[in-house]
């Protein structure tokens, strides 16, 4: 396995003739760069931006591409994952694995499988019980980008006459009248271009997020179950945003994960290049079309 020093940190490099991503062997697990070969990394690269985990110090961010367990409980959530990382290669990819949390009692892992010939990449999110009791949780795959792109956040287009066909969750630092958010009526344009910050959630049938920088479209799909409960008020899909990343997040649904026992997310990403910038919903059609997101 190739290694490169990225940010101050030991990564292994993954990647084919069209796409790179960084995987931190020092921290994690984390891919903290995808890029195409030779462009810029559409990750967002955060080396300071830390916050407080009750009880246990420092969270950093860092950037890039990062597992949860949810819901977001700080003390729980936000556990230091500063440690090294154990990396194995896969046939077409690598399984990034942590150490157990001393204080959940929980693993994080991530299979990362490339493609040889396509800009694609698939991981499989895995949390593991390594305590003694059972724990109510779901795999929360969280990838932070650089801000002054646009978000797609696709919403239901059930036709279902006279009867509500969607539902938004808002937390409480979240205004409707945010100039950089445009509300469609199949799809929400948030321009990651914040003073204050923004999140919001909702079921996603569609299946999948996108976010479109410097000609750049990163589309990221989970499969949605409609007949399973979520948490933040059934929630499958969210953007967070403020004035130094974007998120773009999926949530698996809920789980009692017992005592020995694993769940599995799974996240497909995809890079497109020379994409014109979505400024209306009716550009966000164009490109559902030509790209086919839909699938």
């Amino acid at each position: 396995m190739d290694t490169v020093n990225f940010m101050g940190h030991e990564c292994v490099s993954l990647e084919n003739e069209i796409i790179q991503l960084l995987i931190s062997r020092s921290i994690g697990p984390r891919i903290l760069s995808l890029r195409f070969a030779g462009a810029e990394n559409v990750l967002a690269e955060l080396p300071d931006f830390v916050t407080d985990c009750p009880g246990s110090g420092t969270y950093h961010f860092y950037g890039g591409h990062r597992l949860w367990h949810a819901p977001e409980i700080p003390s729980r959530t936000y556990q230091p994952d500063d440690a090294p990382v154990e990396i194995c290669p896969a046939e077409n990819g690598l399984v990034v694995t942590q150490n157990v949390e001393s204080k959940t009692g929980m693993q994080k892992s991530m299979e990362i499988y490339l493609p040889s010939d396509a800009p694609q990449v698939v991981i499989t999110h895995r949390l593991s019980n390594h305590g003694l009791w059972p724990v109510t949780s779901a795999p929360w795959a969280i990838t932070q980008l650089r801000p002054g792109g646009v978000a797609i956040l696709p919403q239901s287009h059930a036709e279902t006459r006279e009867l509500p066909n969607r539902t938004l969750t808002l937390w409480p630092y979240t205004s409707l009248s945010n100039p950089n958010v445009s509300f469609g009526r199949h799809h929400i344009l948030v321009r990651a271009e914040m003073n204050e910050a923004f999140k919001v959630g909702f079921p996603n049938p569609r299946g999948w997020l996108a976010y479109w920088l410097d000609g750049v479209l990163f589309v990221k799909r989970a499969n949605y179950e409609a007949r399973s409960a979520y948490f933040d008020f059934g929630s499958s899909s969210e953007c967070y945003c403020n004035d130094q990343f974007i998120e773009l997040e999926t949530l698996a649904p809920i789980s009692t994960i017992e005592p020995g026992a694993t769940v599995a997310h799974v996240e497909t990403w995809e890079l497109f290049k020379d994409i014109d910038p979505p400024r209306e919903e009716k550009d966000v059609q164009v490109l559902v079309e030509k790209l086919g997101l839909e699938k």
